[in-house]
């Protein structure tokens, strides 16, 4: 009999070759689309989860020859991910909704449906490797996390939060191709997306527009409040702190004769603090919410530590206690937000990582 596999189908070019290549290997395929946003307006990019995701998704899964469905996950997506994203913002930090996204609906949610359908597996259109190492006798199977062979198009980092029982039910069929390769495969099997533009990066948000968004939802939580630099003289008044990140230089309606970044802000003032770009950089982060894809780590470990996505994880000695860790880098890094996570490399291995709770300089 051949095994199941749910896919989860955006409607994009990534999902829909998982689910050819996993077609093509003999599973027995089962496409399903998250939907979130159905009643969306139009946009200038696409979106997945929305009315066109759920089409183009139908339509690949027709030229495979595969059954499909379309779940609401809106109310889980308000839940576990929107909420948090608001609030996050209103307190001053910066949030990853992906990571969330991944954490409690992709591979949360959206598993124990694949499950309950008896699927044996959850394939997605990640860019990301597992590799199944025997433990040893009598103890079963570990699961390593690591990074594509596109390391322009790694989501490795956003997958952080997995653990083994998840990663011994999950597919990544992409994580071997490059996209230049994945979108060759599209048009070999004849699907209609194989030029589709990549959706937008944070799916709820109309346009990329964060600030609208949060100010839809804000009430009274957005409020102007003074932008000091890092001695404390007044330069100016901001907008709101849910509008602006750490290290952010443009919008700040302020000069001082060379040019300015957010430094940090202060929620409990209300203050945006701005400062030279040196200023900028600390050497040292908290961590909270500390999750290990494998075994526990050791007290103290040296890594490499990755503070965003689009950031270049760098070395650090990371020591770990319970939940929490401190992770001083051999060199100061630029803009170390608080909401972001920081995750931990060994070589091309993702092994854990944080959330960021504050920077320190040491």
């Amino acid at each position: 009999m051949k095994k199941r596999v749910v896919v989860a189908m955006s409607g994009g070019v990534d999902s829909s070759v998982a689910a050819a290549l996993l077609v093509t290997q003999g599973y027995d395929v089962i496409g399903i689309t998250m939907c979130f946003n159905i009643a969306d307006p139009p946009r200038k990019k696409p979106a997945c989860c929305g009315l066109q995701g759920i089409e183009d998704a139908r339509r690949v899964a027709h030229t495979l020859g595969i059954r499909h469905y379309v779940l609401n996950f809106k109310a889980a997506l308000q839940d576990n991910v929107i909420d948090d994203f608001c609030n996050e913002y209103f307190r001053g930090r910066t949030p990853n909704p992906c990571i969330r996204c991944n954490q409690y609906l992709k591979f949360g949610a959206l598993l124990r449906k694949a499950i309950s359908l008896d699927a044996a597996f959850l394939a997605t259109g990640h860019y990301a490797r597992i590799e199944k190492n025997q433990a040893g006798p009598s103890k079963g199977y570990t699961y390593l996390l690591k990074k594509a062979k596109d390391l322009r198009k790694d989501q490795s980092y956003f997958l952080y939060r997995l653990s083994q029982r998840q990663l011994s039910k999950l597919l990544f069929p992409l994580g071997g191709y490059t996209k230049e390769e994945v979108r060759s495969l599209a048009r070999d099997y004849g699907l209609a997306v194989a030029g589709k533009l990549a959706s937008q990066e944070i799916c709820f948000l109309p346009e990329d527009d964060y600030r609208v968004f949060l100010r839809n939802r804000a009430g009274d939580k957005i409020k102007p409040g003074p932008i000091v630099d890092t001695a404390g003289n007044m330069l100016g008044i901001h907008k709101g702190i849910a509008l602006y990140t750490i290290g952010q230089r443009q919008g700040l309606g302020v000069a001082a004769g060379y040019p300015l970044y957010i430094t940090a802000l202060q929620p409990d003032t209300n203050t945006v603090v701005v400062g030279r770009k040196e200023e900028a950089f600390q050497k040292a982060c908290v961590l909270k919410d500390v999750h290990c894809i494998g075994k526990p780590l050791k007290n103290k470990i040296v890594v490499r530590v990755r503070i965003r996505y689009n950031h270049k994880e760098d070395l650090a000695c990371v020591t770990i206690e319970n939940k929490k860790a401190r992770a001083i880098f051999k060199k100061p890094q630029f803009a170390i937000t608080p909401g972001q996570s920081a995750v931990f490399y060994d070589r091309d291995t993702i092994i854990g990582g944080g959330i960021i709770q504050e920077a320190t300089t040491s």
